[in-house]
Parts: C-alpha cells; structure tokens; sequence
C-alpha cells in the first residue's frame, strides 16, 4: 500500500487553496475553523471516548466513527486556535466517507500543493502533519479491529 492518493473531496479543497493567492489562503483557511460542524450529540461531555493528539500543542481530540468501512472524524478544537482548527476542519471534510486504506494512502506532505508554506510559519504547517499523522493512526486501528472480526 505505498502508492498515494488523495480523496477526491479533499482533492477539491487543495484546488481552492491552490486558486487563493497571498492572504486569501488563511482566510480560506479561517472559514473552514468557522465553519467547522460541531460534535454530534452523543459525543458532547465524552471527551474520554475521545483521543487527544498529543503531539499538538494545541489541546485537539478526535473521535473516528466507523460506519459500514467509511470513516468520519469528529474534532474538538478550542475556538482560540483557528488555525488548528481549520487544519482539523479541513482534514475532516476531505476525508470524510473515505475508507482507511484511502486514509491511509494520502500523502504525508498533501498541504504542500495548498501553498499553505507561503503564508504559514513551518511550526504551524507541522499542526495539519500532526493531525493527519494521527487520522492515519486511527484509520490503521480500524483496519485492525476489523481484522480481529473476522
């Protein structure tokens, strides 16, 4: 499983960025932190079913919700970061329905194409590496929990 690919919704947001020049690309970047959906229900006051990415310093949870092999990722960031949180926004929306495999195959450096280096210090861009390291981290824990059901 070493060749890449990116979803295609996620494929469609690099497109956007990659339309957006200068200071239009952290706005982009702000209205996925405000547009960002909020916890579903059941999830609210669950933090511990929840895993932190400790790797931010940014306190970001995450919750990988299985359904039928097509994951969906639930964020809990703070307001206060919208950066972070539009990484987080982001990631969700481009991945969302995709399998772990195809989670698994989207390259490591995917922001890169957004030209996000341009407006972003290296320290914030390693914050979409750090959450995408650990979506990738969840997605392999779902193909091994469904390898253990069979």
């Amino acid at each position: 499983m070493s060749e890449t690919q990116i979803p295609p919704r996620l494929e469609e947001i690099i497109e956007d960025f990659k339309l957006a020049e200068g200071a239009e690309k952290l706005e982009l970047l702000l209205e996925y932190a405000r547009n960002m959906p909020p916890l579903p229900a059941w999830l609210h006051g669950q933090r511990d079913a929840m895993e932190q990415v400790h790797e931010c310093m940014t306190p970001v949870f995450v919750y990988a919700e299985n359904q039928n092999n097509h994951l969906k990722f639930h964020f809990d960031v703070p307001e206060e970061s919208p950066t972070v949180r539009g990484y987080a926004a982001l990631l969700s929306e481009g991945v969302e329905g995709a399998t772990p495999e195809e989670v698994l195959r989207i390259p490591g450096d995917f922001y890169q194409e957004m030209g996000l280096q341009d407006v972003l210090s290296p320290r914030r861009l390693q914050g979409v590496h750090t959450i995408l390291a650990y979506i990738k981290r969840l997605a392999t824990k779902e193909l091994a929990s469904e390898a253990g059901q069979r």
